[in-house]
């Protein structure tokens, strides 16, 4: 496999961190603000490739659609909630792929929500989890949402037909 980061690189960041009071997670922690890195860098990227040019390229003067500042979007991750600066268009077209339109919640977070709901954990209990481990600011109500997905296939698997049995029937004794 190959290594993203040396691990001199990542005892630079993890001493940085310390030695500026910086928590590793949970809020404003080293691995939030690198997950906020990324998401923005990946999202000029896509922006790039959208438009076609890269920002401050002479290529885009006159091409009819270029970039237009863009809006703070809070996002829940696993690494706590991060607020990302996502890219807009002037033609209103682009539609980020790593954060989507509409979503608020990146990475496993709904299939963590699911897991545990699927454990016997209630609502408020996940709302605790979540807020206490990674530092997620998730509802009861937002916790039921995303449940209730799964709600329908539940019940139909508790009231669906039981097969029959695949053994002979018993048969009383014949005498």
């Amino acid at each position: 496999m190959a290594t993203v980061l040396s691990p001199e690189t990542i005892d630079g960041l993890v001493a940085d961190a310390r030695e500026s009071g910086m928590g590793l997670d949970g809020a404003g922690g080293l691995l939030g603000q690198m997950m906020k890195a990324v998401l923005e860098r990946d999202l000029r990227v896509e922006m790039a490739d959208h438009l076609g040019y890269e920002a401050g390229d002479r290529v885009g003067r006159g091409s009819g659609n270029h970039r237009n500042g863009s809006f703070e979007k809070t996002v829940t991750t696993t690494a706590g909630d991060i607020t990302v600066d996502v890219p807009r268009d002037r033609n209103g077209e682009f539609t980020p792929v790593v954060v989507p339109k509409g979503r608020r919640r990146l990475g496993q977070i709904d299939e963590m929500i699911l897991s545990l709901y699927a454990r016997g954990m209630s609502t408020r209990d996940i709302t605790a989890h979540l807020a206490e481990v990674y530092g997620a600011t998730v509802s009861p109500a937002l916790i039921s949402k995303v449940t209730d997905v799964i709600a329908d296939e539940v019940i139909a698997w508790q009231n669906r037909p039981v097969d029959e049995w695949r053994f002979p029937p018993v048969v009383a004794n014949q005498q």
